[in-house]
């Protein structure tokens, strides 16, 4: 296969397919982060929030599978090889969940909100994408370089299960299955959300482009010849990534994060043509415009110091046991809240319905 097509047009096509995917999903069954969050928080909906428990848990169990295949070797994951930073992570979370809430979507959200047409989304992803860049490998590097250094627990990011894997001997892909299986009972609980066919879906077709990701980009590393870094869907420092590429012609190459934000895009495209949603929008209001390039900025920052967006962490950290993922997403969690409260009440700290 390898000589009949380029490795770097097989990981782009990988993401791609995933991407275009979790852009269908987007469009058709409203899987968006902060979606989730304000239907939790203020509607006492948790449709969505059960979605992002499906597809964990799906992609959980398939990344259990492969690495039972000797498919994946955890520890090769970039989110597992990154240095462990827990406090940058909470910090960067709390940043970008604010961010988000100022933004009214996050990356991928706004991928698929141009795909419906709403053309400030497009700005967003800009300004989001540069400075990311800015931060990570631009102007602001070695700042961002010298907190990494000084905040660092350890090289690695360690696993969930790490410890209980020392102690017992028992493999890792043992508890992953076993914790998948419990997170997929407890989501599926709910008789309402079980009944959503819609939902339950494509909440699984989510769950399994995150693990395809991380599966195809292994099977790519173990058995290719290119040095490729093995990642899964993430749409942050990949947006900045794409536009680099768009820009150079070459900016690291052709790779799955470039396939990735444009397969979502072109399924968000998809996904609005088939429901008959597609519009050409734009922003009226300045103030409000305003308000979501400082989001994006806050995203960009956000994201770097906490390796990943509400999907690089919520999603595909989690389905390789990164510990990083959970204190990510709390911490987004929060930061949303907080973003929110302030929006509505023009407090901060305002978190009572």
């Amino acid at each position: 296969m390898f000589e009949l097509i380029p490795e770097h047009l097989l990981a782009a096509s990988l993401g791609a397919i995933g991407g275009i995917i979790m852009g269908l999903a987007a469009r058709l069954a409203k899987f968006c982060t902060l979606g989730a969050i304000e239907d939790a928080a203020y509607a006492k909906n948790f449709i969505l929030i059960r979605m992002w428990g499906i597809a964990i848990s799906v992609a959980v169990l398939a990344v259990s599978f492969g690495m039972f295949q000797g498919w994946i070797i955890l520890e090769s994951s970039f989110i597992r090889a990154v240095p462990f930073t827990p406090i940058l992570t909470i910090l960067g979370g709390l940043v970008f969940g604010v961010g988000m809430a100022f933004a009214g979507n996050c990356g991928f959200g706004a991928l698929s909100r141009l795909g419906g047409g709403e053309l400030h989304a497009f700005v967003i992803i800009l300004v989001m994408g540069i400075t990311t860049y800015a931060v990570s490998s631009g102007v602001f590097s070695a700042l961002s370089a010298r907190l990494t250094a000084t905040l660092t627990f350890s090289e690695n990011t360690p696993g969930f299960f790490d410890l209980l894997v020392a102690y017992t001997g028992i493999k890792t892909e043992i508890f992953a299955a076993l914790f998948a299986i419990g997170l997929l009972v407890l989501t599926l609980q709910d008789s309402a959300f079980r009944h959503s066919i819609k939902h339950v879906f494509w909440g699984v077709m989510v769950g399994i482009s995150v693990a395809s990701g991380w599966i195809g980009m292994h099977l790519l590393s173990q058995h290719g010849f290119a040095d490729m870094r093995i990642v899964s869907h993430s749409f942050t420092a990949p947006i900045g990534t794409a536009i680099l590429y768009c820009m150079t012609t070459f900016g690291g190459g052709l790779n799955f994060a470039i396939g990735s934000v444009v397969g979502v895009w072109i399924g968000a495209v998809i996904g609005s043509l088939v429901k008959g949603q597609f519009r050409l929008d734009g922003c009226e209001d300045p103030r409000e415009l305003q308000r979501q390039i400082f989001g994006a900025i806050l995203m960009g920052v956000g994201a770097t110091f906490a390796f990943g967006c509400s999907v690089g962490q919520g999603l595909s950290a989690m389905a390789v046991l990164s510990v990083n993922a959970p204190i990510a997403i709390i911490s987004i969690f929060v930061g949303a809240r907080l973003g929110l409260s302030y929006l509505i009440t023009g407090r901060f700290m305002h978190l009572k319905n």
